[in-house]
């Protein structure tokens, strides 16, 4: 194990509660409302995934999840009182995902199969985020995920050995969050995308208005 690899997966792990840390607050402030469902499949996932990943030969980047899992419980458990939403049959199917990984790896005495359905089931829970991101922009902070991408990034550097197995939890966290940053940038996008078409409608007009004027103004003196 390359010694600086694993301190810059114990630094991903630490920038992730850096994080979390603010989205807590925030929540506590009623700034925002994290849905209920994501963030208690998160929690189950998340302690799942910790223990099929290192099971699977990860450990530099192992930290990463860790500190997510217990993030993840304490903002479940907030969610309770300052949350939103309830659940519904797709939050009941990733339960039953979790639940089909478990014994799967029972079975066939494989962490690989838990932890690609820990995965998959991982992405779903984030769907209700990702679409109140989208549809509801105002009800999520920005910062923490941002932070949570950054992490992310960093975590990509820890990989010793790049193979499939490995790879595939921190390009599907960078994934997840990629998306959710992306979608609450949107409305701040449309803004300056706006602000800049404002500006050239009004760069038009003045343009016209100028070329009126001289118009009228050689017409008058010829």
């Amino acid at each position: 194990m390359s010694n600086w690899q694993a301190f810059i997966g114990i630094i991903a792990g630490v920038i992730s509660l850096f994080g979390y840390l603010p989205y807590i607050v925030a929540i506590l402030q009623k700034k925002t409302k994290p849905n209920r469902a994501t963030w208690c499949i998160w929690t189950i996932i998340g302690f799942m995934l910790v223990a099929s990943y290192y099971s699977s030969g990860a450990n530099n980047t192992i930290w990463l999840p860790l500190c997510a899992a217990f993030s993840q419980l304490i903002i479940a458990i907030l969610s309770i009182k300052y949350g939103e939403g309830g659940w519904n049959r797709f939050d009941q199917t990733c339960l039953i995902g979790v639940a089909l990984s478990l014994f799967l790896w029972w079975y066939y005495n494989s962490p690989m199969i838990a932890l690609f359905i820990n995965i998959s089931m991982d992405f779903f829970g984030a769907l209700p985020t990702i679409k109140k991101s989208y549809f509801q922009p105002q009800t999520e902070d920005i910062i923490p995920w941002i932070i949570f991408l950054f992490a992310s990034i960093v975590n990509f550097f820890a990989i010793q050995e790049w193979d499939f197995i490995v790879l595939a939890y921190p390009f599907c966290y960078f994934f997840d969050t990629a998306i959710i940053v992306l979608f609450l940038l949107r409305p701040k996008l449309k803004f300056i995308i706006g602000c800049k078409s404002c500006q050239e409608k009004q760069i038009n007009k003045s343009k016209t208005i100028i070329k009126k004027d001289k118009d009228t103004y050689y017409k008058y003196f010829n």
